[in-house]
């Protein structure tokens, strides 16, 4: 029996993102296409109680080739989440997620909806990619007609046939997150890094408030502190060596390297 991979997003169901990932995927194994009706990012792992429960058949077309493919007024998290417990005919082999408009990078990791997606695989036990491309920030909420897909669907397509094919992750691997520069190749080589601990996205005011009920949307900028980055780190990476980030993830948050000392600390203080 051919593997089932269940694939989303966190940009909806028309993004041309999900297409290339589509295309990249179909003959690996089966498709289950189940994704956002609507533009998602930012939702992390979000499961936002509005959410009715109603699944709606879509037909996607892409390349001359048409998939049935499924569309719902949710996060990417429940997209998973119905897509494995209402949508599946087997448990899925393989959940991705993306291929997003945008990197997802550093702390700021936490935050994505692509990630979320794949982390959401993770927890129940599924491998999970998370393939994101850099793009022109305003892509990032509006579809881009001029993105080139095809490399970022290259290492897609390799990351996922190794995960089919190769032995099992280990045990506290979720989800790997990969980020592909603009300027990458099917040539450009790729590394293991961590998640830096920096922000890669920093918020900035649009406008200054004048009074409290005054409209000010906070707009973001890429930010890095070059000084201190980490060399490991995916920031570096990709905005330094502009090659692939490849981070395993994890969803357990718990700051391992500091419990000892932490709990020194909690122990001396006051009473």
């Amino acid at each position: 029996m051919p593997p089932l991979i269940l694939i989303t997003n966190d940009d909806g169901i028309h993004s041309p993102g999900l297409y290339a990932t589509v295309s990249a995927l179909h003959e690996l194994g089966d498709l289950l296409i189940v994704a956002p009706t609507q533009q998602q990012s930012a939702m992390s792992r979000s499961l936002p109680s509005g959410f009715d429960g109603r699944i709606f058949p879509f037909e996607l077309s892409h390349n001359g080739h048409h998939w049935n493919a499924f569309h719902l007024a949710g996060s990417p998290a429940m997209a998973v989440i119905y897509g494995v417990m209402e949508l599946a005919p087997r448990r899925p082999d393989l959940v991705v997620s993306g291929i997003n408009y945008g990197e997802n990078l550093g702390s700021n990791t936490m935050i994505s909806g692509t990630v979320g997606a794949a982390l959401q695989g993770g927890d129940m036990g599924i491998p999970s990619l998370a393939v994101s491309l850099e793009t022109h920030k305003e892509y990032h909420y509006n579809h881009g007609s001029d993105v080139y897909w095809d490399v970022a669907a290259y290492w897609l397509r390799y990351f996922a046939e190794k995960t089919l094919t190769r032995p099992a992750w280990p045990a506290d691997v979720a989800a790997l997150k990969i980020d592909v520069p603009d300027s990458a190749t099917m040539n450009t080589v790729w590394r293991i890094t961590t998640q830096s601990k920096q922000s890669y996205y920093v918020s900035r005011r649009t406008a200054e408030r004048q009074q409290p009920q005054d409209p000010c949307v906070l707009d973001y900028e890429v930010c890095i502190d070059y000084d201190h980055l980490e060399k490991d780190s995916d920031i570096y990476a990709f905005a330094v060596e502009r090659v692939i980030s490849v981070t395993p993830l994890s969803v357990n948050l718990t700051a391992r390297g500091s419990i000892g000392s932490f709990e020194t600390i909690l122990r001396s203080a006051g009473r």
